[in-house]
């Protein structure tokens, strides 16, 4: 087999670089790079079968993972590209009168999903046979997938108007586009307030409340030490995350688990905007894995040239876990859903031999 550093191409090595150093920053910004990255390799890279091309790809996964642990984004968009080559494949190599079975029962069961792939997993196609039209659908599908992701924060705020009414009181925690568009796609007849968590020693809070408010949106910083005295005036928390686990968990920014705690106890509602491309099909292991957290600096919390400083480690954790149980709504742009059903949007979107990228 081919070593993996034969696939560690400029371009890829440009990716990653442009992402460490803070050049692409953002959910959506990582995945449309991907994305790009791929369409790319398609046009560009020597392969001639669909197992050549999911070769490179699931190398590319894993040179991201092992380079960029943290960004669960990328592993996500390999997941996702390695689907439809097997979707695209499986179609050309059909029969056509399996083609049209398989159309008029697309709405599969949990025992369908379990027992199809199960078969499939039986007679596995070696993916080696050679198709002139691959390349051009996965192409399109590409570009189906790409405008699927620039309309993701539309689609979520399309919904606002379900779930925000008249004289609510929201609370949010920093700053996430998800919820930014969301909020202001309210209709403006609407009047409600809305509560923004700092979210420090980062205090991207104000960001949204300065873009809020240059919407004629009411909004009002507090530092996270009061999130828990301003929840039982609070109607429902909307929040955003970096990423949702396997079992309907949260990676959000750090803070998130202090609102989700503290709205349990006052059992006011916790809604999640989450774009699909965030959906990974990864367990949190324990709380000290590398690929779960980052750790920031503390100087503007606790400053390097202060004598306690040289007594002390400090830590700055990037991210929280929020169990499951302490939401209540997912809002996709597949509609609402709750923890339970994230196992089925998995099973829909990745193929389940593609979970582990490092196998």
């Amino acid at each position: 087999m081919v070593e993996s550093n034969v696939y560690f191409t400029a371009s890829l090595a440009s990716l990653i670089h442009d992402i460490k150093v803070g050049k692409i920053v953002g959910s959506y910004s990582i995945s449309q790079a991907m994305l790009n990255h791929f369409l790319s390799t398609l046009n560009e890279s020597q392969w001639s079968t669909a197992d050549e091309l999911m070769t490179i790809v699931r190398e590319t996964g894993r040179i991201c993972e092992n380079a960029l642990p943290t960004e669960a984004i990328l592993g996500n968009i390999v997941r996702r590209m390695l689907k439809i080559i097997r979707e695209e494949y499986d179609e050309l190599n059909m029969p056509q009168e399996q083609i049209k079975q398989t159309d008029d029962s697309q709405a599969a069961s949990l025992q369908k999903l379990v027992t199809q792939n199960s078969e499939k997993s039986v007679e596995k196609s070696d993916y080696k046979a050679l198709y002139t039209d691959l390349r051009e659908n996965l192409i399109t599908h590409l570009t189906e997938i790409e405008n699927e992701l620039h309309l993701s924060h539309d689609n979520l705020a399309q919904q606002a108007s379900q779930h925000v009414h008249s004289a609510e009181l929201i609370l949010t925690l920093g700053y996430s586009k998800s919820v930014e568009k969301f909020l202001k796609s309210v209709p403006k007849e609407r009047k409600f307030e809305v509560v923004i968590a700092e979210c420090a020693p980062a205090c991207r809070g104000h960001l949204l409340a300065t873009s809020l408010a240059s919407s004629k949106i009411d909004s009002t910083i507090i530092p996270d030490s009061a999130i828990y005295g301003y929840m039982n005036r609070v109607n429902k928390v909307i929040l955003g995350t970096h990423s949702v686990l396997a079992n309907g968990g949260l990676r959000a920014a750090s803070g998130a688990f202090t609102v989700a705690l503290a709205a349990k106890h006052f059992s006011v509602p916790v809604i999640v905007l989450v774009p699909m491309f965030k959906m990974s099909p990864v367990f949190l292991f324990n709380y000290e894995q590398e690929a779960f957290n980052l750790v920031g600096s503390t100087q503007s919390v606790l400053p390097y040239n202060t004598p306690v400083s040289q007594q002390v480690k400090a830590y700055s954790p990037a991210f929280d876990y929020v169990p499951p149980k302490l939401i209540t709504l997912f809002i996709s742009s597949a509609g609402g859903f709750t923890p339970d059903y994230v196992y089925r949007l998995l099973a829909e979107m990745y193929h389940p031999d593609d979970y582990n990228l490092t196998k």
